[in-house]
């Protein structure tokens, strides 16, 4: 299948939609994706991909590109098992990268240009991670974003052995998470759908009920005073 984001974005962008889908994430959602294709695999591979490669995973999490690819795939725009594949795949490789390049530059990683904006907070937490978890903080930092980001790099910077320590634990978190978040946007495409439609009403919501709080107060107020 050809890849040619430009001109599919394009007459995606062109079809009449109707206005509720104007209204709707999920009307995008469904007016473009059908587009995309095998764009999906690309886009969120690349996302998990990042995330420790080059710490996007700090600015621009990839489990929300994996859920929004699971449900794509629930929509058969793509095929579901191999978008695990890229999903899983791409995070353990992404990690890999990550901790060669902090096993690499060592604590230049830190004071580079980029490590800087990371702030010394984050560094020092990803740290102490690391410190009290071990080959475990490869796994669980999986579910953390910005631990995710940044724990593979430390453990290269700590000497963590990669054959038999790294690489064991980053699979696994890899097969955890890359599969768990297509699963769950396949799973709940459903309630995505349903969670898009109330996003529709959700100011009118608001404004109702910021308009009972109002009301009430000044029925308490009202009471009080004639008390």
């Amino acid at each position: 299948m050809p890849l040619r984001p430009t001109d599919d974005v394009v007459t995606a962008l062109d079809q009449p939609v109707s206005a509720a889908d104007h209204l709707t994430m999920l009307g995008f959602l469904q007016q473009l994706g059908g587009q995309l294709g095998a764009w999906f695999y690309v886009i969120a591979g690349g996302l998990a991909f990042a995330e420790a490669a080059v710490m996007v995973g700090l600015v621009l999490p990839g489990e929300t590109a994996l859920v929004v690819a699971g449900f794509a795939a629930h929509q058969g725009w793509i095929a579901l098992w191999p978008m695990v594949a890229v999903a899983v795949g791409s995070a353990a490789l992404g990690d890999s990268v990550g901790y060669e390049v902090g096993r690499r530059l060592g604590p230049r990683l830190r004071s580079s240009r980029l490590g800087r904006r990371v702030g010394d907070d984050r560094w020092r937490r990803a740290d102490d991670f690391l410190r009290r978890y071990g080959g475990r903080a490869v796994l669980l930092g999986r579910f953390t974003a910005g631990l995710r980001a940044l724990t593979p790099g430390m453990a290269g910077m700590a000497r963590m052995p990669y054959l038999r320590r790294f690489l064991p634990w980053n699979v696994a978190g890899a097969v955890a998470w890359g599969a768990g978040c297509v699963l769950l946007g396949y799973a709940f495409s459903a309630s995505l759908a349903a969670v898009a439609r109330a996003l529709t009403y959700a100011p009118l919501i608001l404004i109702a009920l910021a308009a009972a709080v109002i009301v009430l107060v000044r029925i308490r107020k009202k009471r009080r005073r004639v008390r």
